[in-house]
């Protein structure tokens, strides 16, 4: 468990499920205040966990969060929040939501948080990308092209806020056994626990990019370049 900082919160954002419900538990045992964001209720009834049901495309999702971070100074935030659905070209009209959620939800979340950490000159802000970033897909292109504009933002932030004394992690998973691994084929499948256990690894070394599994690279590699030749 990462070390837990006196008067510090986390805020978790699409925490109701999956790996996000996995993080908010491991938090709290560690003694964390933790604060989550999802569109769902959360099962977790703890003395210091806080929950507030709204969706990150709501119109009033900033304004939620500047009345949270107003009231506390977050100094961890993890993005956990993702949907991905299979292209249907009879219907698209889930294309843009995928990327709202995935893409500009996260730049909502930044752009409501980081401001403060870097007044404080201090803080972590989290990313949950996937290896999908480096993918073209027909399958799933509103998908890929979200974690590919989320890996390239937080990339760039990243390189914008080290100075001011604020770490922005990227950190791009394979397939994790959540209802998202729709997939039929899902190499090198990772448990949630697997996968808090790497975010825990990055809220300590705060690395600016992080890949796991790291065996899956060189496959992901060798896509793009099978890829290319087939154009």
């Amino acid at each position: 468990m990462a070390d837990k900082r006196t008067d510090t919160f986390v805020l978790l954002i699409g925490n109701s499920d999956g790996i996000g419900l996995a993080m908010t538990r491991r938090l709290l045992a560690g003694g964390w205040d933790v604060a989550g964001v999802s569109r769902s209720a959360s099962p977790i009834d703890h003395s210091s966990y806080a929950h507030y049901a709204t969706n990150v495309t709501a119109a009033d999702y900033p304004d939620r969060l500047a009345t949270l971070t107003d009231k506390k100074s977050f100094d961890l935030c993890i993005y956990l929040a993702g949907i991905g659905e299979l292209l249907d070209l009879a219907n698209m009209g889930e294309e843009p939501h995928i990327v709202d959620v995935n893409l500009l939800g996260m730049v909502r979340t930044a752009a409501a948080v980081i401001p403060g950490m870097v007044e404080r000159g201090s803080g972590h802000f989290i990313g949950l990308s996937s290896l999908a970033d480096e993918l073209v897909s027909a399958e799933a292109p509103s998908y890929h092209a979200s974690k590919a504009g989320f890996s390239s933002y937080l990339a760039c932030l990243a390189k914008a806020v080290k100075p001011k004394g604020v770490h922005v992690t990227n950190v791009r998973f394979g397939f994790v056994d959540t209802k998202m691994a729709k997939d039929d084929r899902k190499p090198f499948m990772m448990s949630v626990e697997r996968a808090v256990d790497h975010i825990e690894h990055c809220m300590k070394r705060k690395p600016a990019v992080y890949t796991a599994p790291k065996i899956a690279i060189p496959f992901v590699k060798l896509h793009k370049l099978i890829t290319r030749l087939s154009r």
